[in-house]
């Protein structure tokens, strides 16, 4: 920390990385005493360079925000008080451990938010508590988001999170399907000012191309916007790869030795030609064609999909399509096209080989048997897995909740709200009191996020250029308060029969096993030493950063506990306040695959069985209007509605519509509209835009702050509409349990008044 320039003694700066979005940009706090007063962009990090959007400009009144809850919550009487930390605890051992012991762990149901994956928190213990529990009813935002990504990921390369990024800072052509980083800044695509890093692209003399149903602002910056139909991505990209075979486009590179199914794939895709894909997806053959011959012509180029192209029904053939077009040109693994991160807390690069390769299906959901993906099943399932009796199995009578809010990002909220109330226990992990936390038996507070120490352990995974930080907490905890990792560490020790153990026991635990299984592994850095000697050796001032400092010393850059002198340590990066460079992306394979071939598997069994049903689409035309989602620069998710510099002007909650759409139906600008779906209905104002196709309307994320007994009290003066509600939770990608969220059909109907 610094003092600022001409400031009172009790003026200070400190250094600090959002956590607010994945673009991870790196913040200059300026606090006055304990509060912090202002934001903006570090110039010195080593990967933001001084970039900030607004979402980061309002750290200080999203951290400082007066509904953030204090203390712990307990329910007594139906009502929720204040309670001590010690009380609180001990109601959560109370209400879980009977719940385990009548009904077995399966009638826990853990509820993962999105921003588990923005803390040090989130990713440090989560993953005990579930490997502690050994519950199956486990789930996450993954299965509203990215899912799809991580099953294609799995079925070609063996590993879930061995997930390619573009290369943006040199790729030569981008080619974005249902990707908005402009509104999103990236997603599963790290990179500090993605606005700037496609213009960059631009100025160089490179293309950007951009297919979505809308003219955002990102396809307004494109060279070419191409206005699909909403749900048919998989469609196009299957019509392209086929054109790749069919004018020998085909050119593996170095990529050949090291895939399998190549072969296989031209019979696979035989009947998506141009023609027979341009009249499902409204795509004009000649483009498709010029689209995959761009593609293959370009000295570098990268093809990058997110969200729109995820939660539809085919969301994991069109994941899976994504790599299959940059495996097919040869831009996967190279620099310019799509690479795998290679972060400073990953293993270390192990020698190539077959894996255990990866699984779909382990088990099924109790009442509809969805398969699970990666250890979770669909979000969508969970209502139907607390009110639902089966004659095999428990329902779910206890939820853990951390930092999830599924009532609005979920499907159906109102029977999942229905749901939670009738739950015999449920704990939630929140900093506020919305519309999922309000059911909880109890709740538990986390600090500000200043007030806790920040590494991003999941977006070095995904960033497009290898780097590493860590913030210490710029601002003292506050008194009353507990941080967010001895929550969760006490969490884990109350669910699993520990209730009262020192909360040091759960990062001890980790480290002696983390440490016990490297020196035993013959690739490992630290193989035949002795663990309790390489434990000693941990620096930290707590159990969060000696576990840091285990994973940086282990990992791709570390110094192997004095094995390399200029190796990382938490020393080291505690001497970089503004991170440490560790270069450009680089080719990974073969040893980023973990197939039990040891190759790119490019036609997965799974991958070949759902093929069929993306055929029969083929054929599919959606009879009336169809919705689709967006974001805003301001938004993210359901998180950022209580900040008032973050609300109103352009980032409402209304009902985009195309002008002759409008027409047919009567309606004004700002008149009420009637969305009506599977799942219920609810009522917007018209917001006419021609930045939306014809037949198709959207409507934002996260909004629907109007449920009683939340304390949200800026969110609640405009609460907007839940988009999840029109939705019955029915329609999911079957590969990964992902909800169809986009290219979903309602019915649109003049409304009353608002």
């Amino acid at each position: 920390m610094s003092r600022t320039a001409g400031s009172t003694p009790d003026t200070r700066t400190a250094v600090r990385v959002c956590p607010l979005c994945e673009a991870t940009c790196g913040l200059t706090l300026t606090i006055e005493g304990t509060r912090v007063t202002g934001a903006r962009g570090d110039r010195d990090d080593v990967f933001s360079k001084g970039f900030i959007c607004p979402k980061g400009a309002s750290f200080g009144a999203a951290d400082g925000d007066p509904d953030r809850l204090r203390t712990p919550l307990v329910r007594e009487d139906g009502e929720l008080r204040e309670a001590t930390w010690e009380e609180a605890f001990d109601v959560v051992a109370a209400g879980l451990r009977p719940v385990i012991e009548r009904y077995g762990p399966d009638a826990v149901g853990v509820v993962l938010g999105n921003p588990n994956v923005h803390t040090m928190a989130g990713a440090l213990y989560p993953p005990v508590l579930l490997g502690a529990l050994r519950t199956r009813s486990v789930f996450t935002a993954s299965t509203v988001d990215q899912m799809p990504k991580h099953v294609s990921s799995g079925l070609l390369y063996g590993d879930a999170n061995a997930i390619p990024v573009p290369d943006l800072d040199h790729t030569d052509h981008l080619l974005l399907i249902g990707a908005n980083p402009l509104e999103s800044n990236g997603s599963l695509c790290t990179a500090p000012d993605f606005p700037g890093r496609l213009r960059a692209l631009r100025a160089r003399g490179g293309t950007l191309t951009v297919i979505d149903p809308r003219r955002t602002r990102t396809a307004k910056l494109a060279d070419r916007h191409v206005a699909i139909r909403p749900g048919t991505d998989a469609t196009l990209l299957a019509a392209m790869a086929y054109v790749l075979f069919e004018e020998k486009l085909v050119d593996l590179g170095a990529l050949a030795p090291h895939v399998q199914g190549a072969d296989e794939l031209p019979e696979a895709l035989r009947d998506f030609t141009p023609e027979a894909a341009s009249a499902a997806c409204d795509v004009d053959a000649g483009t498709i064609r010029e689209l995959a011959r761009e593609l293959a012509a370009a000295p570098a180029a990268a093809v990058y999909a997110r969200i729109g192209s995820c939660t539809v029904p085919h969301g994991t053939l069109a994941s899976w399509l994504v790599d299959v077009l940059n495996i097919l040109t040869g831009n996967l693994d190279r620099p310019g096209g799509a690479l795998f991160p290679l972060a400073a807390t990953d293993r270390a690069p192990r020698p190539a080989g077959p894996g255990h390769g990866f699984a779909l299906g382990r088990w099924h959901s109790r009442v509809s048997r969805h398969p699970e993906a990666k250890g979770e099943l669909p979000l969508a399932s969970l209502a139907e897995e607390i009110d639902t009796a089966t004659p095999e199995g428990s329902p779910v009578r206890a939820v853990i909740a951390v930092a999830a809010n599924p009532v609005l990002s979920a499907p159906d909220g109102l029977r999942l709200d229905k749901a939670l109330g009738s739950l015999d226990f449920m704990v939630s992990v929140d900093p506020y009191l919305n519309e999922t936390s309000r059911h909880a038996h109890v709740v538990l507070p986390p600090p500000p996020p200043s007030q806790g120490a920040h590494h991003d352990f999941a977006f070095n995974t995904l960033a497009v250029r290898n780097q590493v930080r860590y913030n210490r907490p710029a601002v003292p905890l506050e008194e009353g308060r507990m941080a967010e990792t001895e929550i969760l560490a006490r969490l884990v020790l109350a669910a699993t029969g520990m209730h009262g153990a020192d909360p040091s026991a759960v990062d001890t635990m980790v480290i002696d096993s983390t440490l016990g299984k490297a020196v035993g592994d013959t690739a490992s850095p630290v193989h035949g030493r002795d663990p309790l000697e390489l434990a000693a050796a941990l620096t930290g001032e707590n159990g969060p950063e000696r576990r840091l400092d285990m994973m940086l010393r282990l990992g791709p850059y570390g110094d192997g506990f004095g094995a390399r002198e200029d190796g990382l340590t938490l020393a080291r990066l505690l001497a970089h306040p503004h991170g440490i460079d560790l270069g450009p992306l680089a080719p990974r394979v073969p040893q980023r695959l973990k197939t039990r071939s040891g190759r790119i598997e490019l036609l997965p069994g799974p991958i070949a069985a759902d093929l069929p049903r993306l055929r029969a689409a083929l054929r599919e035309r959606p009879a009336g209007v169809v919705l689709v989602g967006r974001r805003h620069l301001r938004s993210n998710n359901s998180w950022m509605h209580n900040v008032p510099a973050l609300t109103g002007g352009s980032n409402r909650c209304t009902l985009h519509i195309h002008p002759d759409d409008a027409a047919r139906l009567g309606l004004a600008d700002g008149a009420a509209v009637r969305v009506k779906g599977a799942g219920g209905e609810v009522t917007a104002p018209a917001e006419i835009t021609d930045t939306v196709r014809r037949g198709v309307v959207s409507l934002p994320h996260g909004w629907g702050h109007d449920r009683p007994g939340t304390r949200m009290s800026h969110a609640a003066l405009d609460p907007g509409v839940n988009v999840n509600q029109l939705l019955d939770g029915s329609l999911l990608d079957p590969l990964s349990g992902t909800a169809v969220l986009n290219g979903v059909p309602v019915e649109l109907a003049a409304g009353p008044s608002l």
